[in-house]
């Protein structure tokens, strides 16, 4: 028969340091996988989505040499870039009320697209295009490249192809 206590027989020490060692595992495992990988996609309007489609299609794979790794649940709303920490792109998200108090505050025009951009909170930002047929917010953490700004002028080049100017 069975012992009811199968790790009894082990050493002392190798009882005491199974669990903290089995944490550290799933630590890793997480870290591994990118742990808070899911990014919730937006549900654009069938108009906007035909865009969305083709930005996703245009975006570049590398950004500043960080390498394009999409969020799960795969959307082509959603794309990232892996760096540490990740910058995330949406498009088809709703027109976000901080444009409504002075549009042209913090506005630049990159590579021919207008951007809205505000501070996230985090000591990183977010940036939404503006006069296009779709909302493309890209949300730069605090540290994931050198100037907050640096991903930018590659996405703008992509929403230039794909989002035409409008409202």
């Amino acid at each position: 028969m069975a012992s009811s206590r199968p790790f009894a027989s082990l050493p002392t020490p190798v009882r005491w340091l199974a669990p903290p060692a089995a944490l550290l595992g799933c630590v890793l495992l997480l870290v591994g996988n990118g742990g808070g990988d899911e990014v919730a996609p937006p549900v654009p309007s069938a108009a906007v989505a035909r865009y969305c489609e083709a930005l996703d299609r245009a975006l570049p794979q590398s950004v500043q040499g960080h390498d394009r790794r999409d969020p799960s649940p795969a959307s082509p709303y959603t794309a990232a870039w892996a760096s540490s920490p990740r910058t995330v792109l949406r498009c088809g998200i709703e027109r976000p009320a901080y444009l409504d108090d002075d549009p042209l505050k913090n506005s630049p025009e990159i590579n021919g697209v207008q951007w809205g951009f505000a501070e996230d909170g985090d000591g990183g930002y977010r940036f939404v295009t503006t006069l296009r047929k779709a909302y493309v917010e890209v949300l730069v953490p605090k540290g994931a490249f050198p100037n907050y700004a640096d991903p930018i002028p590659a996405i703008s080049d992509a929403v230039k192809t794909a989002v035409p100017e409008g409202l």
